[in-house]
């Protein structure tokens, strides 16, 4: 009877499911990760440091759930300014990584202040939203949180990295829709971004989502300035976009035309993606095996431990392994979304749905552009592509959440 109660008590404190999900993953990246540079001289290491990355990662995770849980917003407004220092630095002095000024060296390691931010810039927004005298109804308030997100976005895109960038975009959204934002408030919002995206396709797109923008305007029936203030908003987010689309580096610009038309550059921008399409559909149910990809071990697909890493998956634990991956990640997703709705506190909510938000994107944009229905813009699957920033904030935040879990009767 002890012991049961003692398990009971552990359990009421420690969400199991959601950490061995997490280390589960991790596993399997190790494996896909030694599989994927066993013939690649120039990445031979690479297990070994995710190792060390790996054990390190899990000593975070528990520094974050064993800190008080009024910490994290007690150091929302410095993580954040450190944040922005650290992107501001790197634009500056930052080594450039395949067209991208994203990482600033520490001797024989270097590590990515954009990684670092989505804390910081989570931790922020989640304060500033659950102020007392925050009215998410408000323009001017709905303006500001979108003046403390989008700070971080514009020195992202300035590196230039456009993947990382749209990670912090979503978790914006996703929190300000959290907070309650109203259906028009919500329109207000995303139509920009609906506009930038349909722009890339065309002028014919854009015209279009245009149309769609100002028949959705007189659907709400608001006053004329509110509506053409909000119009003019569209229209030159549909002209910024090709302005920012110029100021990208080559290879990326090449990465959205291959997105819009896979087959334009098969052995170029679109390589990678058309290999790793190919690598995936060989590998059937059950996979060719461990260490006996073909695409895998004959290295079709380039530094294929980052952000290509499931296609190692799916060519050699099949589809069973694949759905494996996914199932974990939907255990992760519904842990912490289940915590967030329970949540009394509302700034432990939203960094809950802000953190949510960051792995649910990373999964959705990762496997997208594996399986060829997403643009390639360089996103690492979190806890199983090689990468020690990226392993290190994805287990501080799943610490977090853990943390959470575990306070989240002082709050009832």
């Amino acid at each position: 009877m002890l012991q049961l109660q003692i398990d009971y008590k552990l359990q009421d404190k420690f969400d199991f499911s959601l950490w061995l999900s997490a280390i589960i993953l991790i596993c399997i990246g190790l494996a896909a990760i030694y599989s994927s540079t066993l013939n690649n001289s120039t990445a031979s290491e690479n297990f070994e440091k995710q190792v060390i990355w790996a054990v390190i990662s899990i000593i975070v995770f528990f520094v974050a759930y064993s800190l008080p849980v009024n910490s994290f917003k007690m150091i929302s407004i410095p993580s954040y300014l450190l944040s922005l220092f650290l992107l501001a630095v790197v634009v500056v002095i930052g080594r450039r990584v395949y067209g991208a000024k994203s990482w600033i060296n520490l001797g024989v390691f270097g590590f990515q202040p954009s990684e670092f931010a989505k804390i910081g810039t989570i931790l922020a927004l989640a304060s500033f939203l659950s102020r007392r005298n925050t009215n998410i109804e408000s323009f001017f308030d709905i303006i500001m949180a979108l003046i403390v997100g989008f700070i971080p976005v514009v020195l992202i895109l300035m590196e230039p990295d456009m993947g990382t960038a749209l990670v912090f975009i979503v978790l914006i959204l996703t929190m300000i829709f959290w907070k309650g934002i109203s259906l028009f408030g919500l329109f207000v919002v995303l139509s920009p971004g609906f506009v930038a995206l349909s722009s890339l396709f065309g002028i014919y797109y854009l015209f279009g989502a245009l149309i769609i923008v100002l028949a959705a305007l007189f659907f709400f029936k608001k006053d004329i300035f509110f509506s053409g203030s909000i119009m003019a908003l569209n229209i030159g987010a549909g002209f910024f976009t090709d302005y920012v689309y110029k100021a990208l580096s080559p290879h990326q610009q090449r990465r959205i035309q291959s997105f819009i038309d896979p087959s334009a550059d098969p052995l170029g921008a679109g390589y990678n993606a058309i290999q790793a399409k190919v690598a995936i559909g060989s590998g059937g149910l059950f996979g060719k095996g461990f260490l006996h990809g073909n695409q895998t071990q004959l290295q079709f697909i380039p530094e294929q431990w980052t952000d290509f890493i499931f296609c190692v998956i799916g060519e050699e634990f099949g589809f069973f392994g694949a759905i494996i991956v996914m199932v974990l990640f939907l255990i992760i997703f519904l842990r912490i979304f289940r915590i967030a709705s329970i949540a009394k506190d509302e700034f432990l909510s939203l960094t809950l749905i802000g953190i949510l938000s960051v792995f649910i994107i990373h999964f959705i944009i990762n496997i997208g552009m594996t399986t060829g229905i997403m643009p390639v813009i360089g996103i690492p699957l979190p806890f199983v592509s090689y990468g020690g920033s990226s392993l290190l904030v994805n287990m501080f935040m799943l610490g977090i959440v853990g943390n959470i879990y575990r306070t989240r009767k002082n709050f009832l």
